[in-house]
């Protein structure tokens, strides 16, 4: 970690169950954990590990039964829902698994409807540096169903970027592309982590996606368990196997 590097995001002592009883499920459980600025995060781990319950509640989309969560230096758990909607808008930018575009709409109308439902202009040079990024100038004025997947989740990528927020989550980004469009998704990220200094995180099931990070985090049963720096395919694959054995019960050999 860069000497003075900033946590963009940060969870502390977080835990969510759902359900009672004998159907209690613990998706997180007392998860601490620091998301530093200007890097790109994968969160792995295998289904029912609680990724998605992370980001969720990161991304204030859902909320925890204790702990905190802080989008910089803004603590979400003591937030009204006006505030939080707010933060949502301003701070958070997300991009989901379906595109979750709205089909009568344009690709730039798409790109600036968060935007335009805040009331709020784009900083016209930022806009150009996200429109040239995700090298959509030429599609400006197609609808999604005009575009190809990847086009579309490119759309998605621009409209969570637009508005200069402190984090991007995305969940399972390239789940529905083939990896040609899956690659360019990724690259886009990378670069708007690597050209932008922007703060992303994505859930991820994929190693090759993986490896287009600064950083890996595991979970299983609810909990960090690893972590890989710098990683490539083949470490984020052999650490997914390890954590797919089966745990040894005590007292057999």
């Amino acid at each position: 970690m860069a000497e003075g590097a900033r946590v963009a995001a940060r969870v502390a002592n977080l835990t969510k169950t759902y359900g009672e009883g004998e159907t209690r499920v613990v998706a997180l459980d007392d998860v601490t954990l620091d998301l530093m600025a200007g890097e790109f995060t994968a969160v792995m781990g295998p289904s029912g590990s609680g990724k998605s319950t992370l980001m969720h509640c990161l991304a204030a989309l859902d909320t925890a039964d204790s702990g905190s969560v802080m989008i910089g230096d803004q603590e979400l758990t003591v937030l009204k829902d006006k505030a939080l909607t707010r933060l949502r808008r301003d701070a958070i930018g997300f991009v989901f698994q379906s595109y979750n575009l709205v089909p009568t709409l344009t690709a730039r109308e798409n790109i600036l409807l968060p935007m335009s439902i805040a009331g709020r202009k784009p900083d016209r040079e930022w806009y150009d540096n996200v429109i040239a990024t995700v090298g959509l100038a030429d599609r400006l004025d197609h609808k999604p169903n005009e575009l190809s997947g990847g086009q579309q989740q490119r759309v998605a990528v621009a409209r969570a970027l637009v508005s200069r927020p402190t984090v991007v989550f995305a969940d399972e980004p390239t789940g529905n592309l083939d990896s040609a469009s899956g690659a360019e998704v990724l690259q886009l990220l990378r670069r708007s982590v690597d050209e932008h200094g922007q703060t992303v995180v994505i859930v991820t099931h994929d190693p090759v996606a993986a490896a287009y990070t600064d950083r890996v985090l595991f979970l299983a049963d609810g909990r960090v368990v690893d972590e890989l720096r710098a990683p490539d395919r083949d470490q984020v694959l052999e650490t997914m196997a390890r954590l797919a054995e089966p745990t040894p019960t005590p007292g057999r050999a």
